[in-house]
């Protein structure tokens, strides 16, 4: 004996099957496609099989649908550190960063010495990419300029031709 299909509306099978091609998480779209396969009358273990999930989380997620809806489909709040840096910090950040070009070790060493806050390297790249900003490491060149400002000709095998 096989669960009831899920009933939906029209509004909700054509907002459902946009989900799957436009959203922008894959958990989303894939949430949305069991629902759509539930409610097509496929059977729990048909729609397991087809995405490769256990029955237990399909029949979790046809749970979830008829409690809450829409609600269900995305990903609830994990928990997680709460974040190190305030909007004060951030701002003092993008201060010094239009004042002067800054390495990643003057950026956190001046903000223990103000704030007293201790990040790494990888914590600050993610909140300067948030903040809009890019960052490279610097490359170095081999190539050396003279007085002048010009290149230096190399000319081996030509010392005897003056």
């Amino acid at each position: 004996m096989g669960v009831k299909p899920i009933e939906l509306l029209e509004t909700d099978r054509e907002l459902l099957q946009q989900l799957i091609k436009k959203g922008a998480d894959w958990r989303e779209r894939e949430r949305a496609e069991t629902i759509l396969m539930l409610a097509e009358g496929r059977s729990v273990k048909e729609a397991a099989e087809k995405q490769g999930l256990t029955r237990e989380a399909i029949r979790e997620r046809r749970r979830k649908w008829l409690k809450t809806g829409f609600a269900s489909l995305p990903d609830k709040p994990r928990s997680g550190a709460p974040n190190k840096l305030r909007d004060e910090h951030r701002d003092q950040l993008r201060n010094w960063i239009e004042a002067e070009p800054l390495t990643a070790r003057l950026l956190l060493s001046r903000l223990e010495k103000t704030f007293g806050v201790q990040i790494g390297s990888t914590t600050l790249r993610t909140e300067l990419k948030r903040l809009g900003y890019v960052w490279k490491r610097t490359r170095y060149s081999l190539k050396k300029r003279d007085d002048a400002g010009q290149n230096r000709d190399c000319c081996l095998g030509q010392a005897g031709t003056e």
